[in-house]
């Protein structure tokens, strides 16, 4: 890059930066959760920055990239052909002994494509009137006099610099800094953690194209699962997520599981590969400080069972979106006031990611043998096994495996305490 050029793009970017300085909000990370917060404020008026370390929005993929249609309503989205990939109806799970159980549901959903995704919501934003920064990397915030955050500290090509803002999101991901460096506690102790490994794999044989595909078993996925997420007919995400204790990787149980199944990938090839790790624990108990709010995988707002995130994001985005409109007509940042966010999280969605750690507590106790067992409490009623992984009823499952001494200790011990 010639010295003008550099010149030319430093000056653009900080006619960007400083353009409604001090912000509204600046909102770190344009992931889903963080792009829906940007999208929401700039619609309500507020002057919206949004910041991201990556060079190209939507990548590395971390997931295996399932949406229900409910979130895409509750994120105030709707169906686009450039993202919805496979329409899903339900799931194919296949246990240990290698019975497969279909559930096929009416809440349907999508294996999207999460490249375009997340392009498709920044632009959303920016048409909205939010202002995007990438290949900028947030390495501090800015605290004030009475230790309210008041900005943020940037590095990219250009240098370092400082942004001032009313009040910050924190939607920087799994990995997040910003809680930590405003003090928030975001510690996860390495048994809540699990880890994932994923192919992308084309000239695949799917048995059903429109189920996403489960395997369990403690030989398959210590603590996990194996999925197949198709997104053609011939092509699917194949991967894993497993606890990140265990002597052997995620990869090397995968490719296990690849070799021993040519049924589905004799003739396959890999086309693209990557991985990451998930929270399977409780949302951050206090994910908000004076002028500062945290969304998504950065408080731990995942669901523990199948450490589905996307949805949880988008509308803790919103909520977060909702509470800084009123905290900016208040004039008001500080701890007490943010605090509305977690408390309308909470009522909203939290409480039931809550439910869903003890269900995956409740799982991590039983043996191949038990599953099995558990299967008959719902065989013909197997829309309830949905029901049960989402948290709800508990007191009422918990009744059910009653019939089974070996269920029925530990369900006490899972489902029914604290």
């Amino acid at each position: 890059m010639s010295g003008e050029t550099r010149d030319v793009l430093g000056h653009y970017m900080e006619q960007q930066l400083r353009k409604h300085e001090p912000w509204d909000v600046i909102v770190v990370g344009a992931g889903p959760g963080g792009s829906i917060a940007a999208r929401d404020c700039a619609r309500q008026g507020l002057k919206t920055l949004v910041i991201d370390k990556r060079q190209e929005l939507g990548t590395p993929v971390r997931c295996g990239e399932g949406l229900g249609q409910v979130w895409i309503k509750i994120a105030g989205l709707e169906y686009d052909p450039s993202w919805c990939l496979q329409e899903m109806r339900g799931a194919a799970i296949t246990l240990h002994n290698g019975e497969e159980i279909v559930i096929e549901t009416e809440n349907r959903g999508y294996i999207i494509e999460r490249k375009e995704f997340e392009k498709r919501l920044a632009e959303h934003a920016i048409a909205e009137g939010a202002t995007y920064i990438v290949k900028t990397l947030v390495n501090g915030v800015i605290m004030d006099e009475q230790g309210c955050v008041a900005g943020i500290k940037c590095k990219n090509m250009e240098g370092e610099f400082e942004v001032k803002a009313k009040l910050v999101i924190a939607a920087d991901g799994v990995d997040s800094q910003i809680a930590r460096f405003a003090g928030i506690r975001t510690h996860v102790p390495v048994t809540e953690v699990d880890t994932g490994f994923q192919y992308y794999m084309t000239n695949m044989k799917i048995k059903h194209p429109n189920l996403i595909h489960l395997f369990i078993g403690n030989d398959v996925a210590p603590r996990g699962y194996v999925w197949i997420f198709p997104k053609a007919d011939d092509k699917a995400n194949v991967g894993i997520g497993i606890t990140g204790w265990h002597e052997k990787t995620p990869k090397w149980y995968l490719d296990k599981f690849i070799n021993e199944h040519p049924e589905y990938f004799e003739n396959a090839s890999i086309a693209e590969l990557n991985g990451g790790c998930c929270p399977v624990t409780n949302p951050i108990k206090k994910p908000y400080a004076a002028g500062l709010l945290v969304v998504g995988d950065a408080a731990h707002m995942v669901n523990a069972i199948h450490g589905g995130g996307i949805g949880n994001a988008m509308e803790a985005g919103r909520i977060a979106a909702t509470v800084a409109k009123e905290a900016v007509e208040a004039n008001d940042f500080s701890e007490g006031f943010l605090k509305l966010y977690n408390d309308r999280f909470l009522e909203i969605r939290g409480n039931q990611l809550n439910r869903v750690v003890k269900v995956r507590k409740f799982f991590e106790k039983l043996s191949d043998a038990d599953i099995e067992s558990l299967h008959s409490f719902f065989k013909g009623k197997e829309n309830d096994v949905l029901t049960f992984s989402e948290g709800d009823k508990l007191k009422t499952f918990a009744s059910l495996f009653a019939r089974n001494p070996r269920l029925a200790v530990i369900a006490a011990k899972t489902l029914l305490t604290g």
